[in-house]
């Protein structure tokens, strides 16, 4: 399979993403990205109408690699226990190898952008914590898994691990890794996840 140049549109969210990653907490401006992309604003305007639909495209992007790999882990495991690590741990290695989005998807890039692009970005969360709860509520059913409190419960506390790890990840400007010591956190969560 030969790989092909990326798309000018591709070239413009990739630079995007790097101009996130290696200044976090800047204010992207489209001259600035369109300098960086080595071509003008207009050229910007003719791929992709607003910034706004730039960063729609980044989070289209994360929802579609996460919640397809989530479709395949719950394809290929019928454990919820091990679903449940999975999931988690897919999550945590996506937002270490994808800084710069981290910051759109916490919010933290979308600072001063329109309030609906903020709640765009929280519903990927959102999301992934029903795609949780449900993998929570089938270990119950399918294969008797007892939970410390319910369904909803063992959902938040994943969700705060998963969150935490990424907010942590950008607040330390990419330096704090959100998947180390996984495995020890996991048990902590496991535990008060399942009785």
């Amino acid at each position: 399979m030969s790989e092909q140049a990326p798309s000018r549109r591709e070239a413009i969210l990739h630079a995007l993403l790097e101009m996130l990653e290696q200044d976090p907490g800047a204010r992207i401006t489209t001259a600035g990205l369109a300098k960086s992309v080595g071509v003008t604003e207009a050229a910007l305007y003719r791929h992709f109408p607003s910034k706004r639909k730039m960063f729609e495209a980044l989070i289209e992007f994360a929802e579609e690699a996460v919640f397809t790999r989530c479709q395949t882990i719950l394809q290929e495991q019928d454990d919820a226990q091990v679903r449940l690590r999975q999931v988690a741990h897919l999550v945590l290695i996506f937002a270490e190898r994808n800084p710069g989005l981290c910051t759109v998807l916490t919010g933290d890039a979308l600072m001063g952008e329109n309030d609906a692009l903020r709640q765009r970005a929280s519903h990927f969360f959102e999301r992934l914590e029903t795609e949780i709860r449900q993998i929570i509520k089938e270990g119950e059913l399918r294969q008797g898994l007892k939970f410390q409190s319910t369904a909803i419960r063992g959902a938040d506390w994943v969700m705060v691990c998963i969150e935490g790890r990424i907010q942590r990840f950008v607040r330390s400007s990419f330096q704090r890794k959100p998947s180390n010591d996984f495995e020890d956190v996991w048990s902590v969560i496991a535990q008060g996840v399942w009785a």
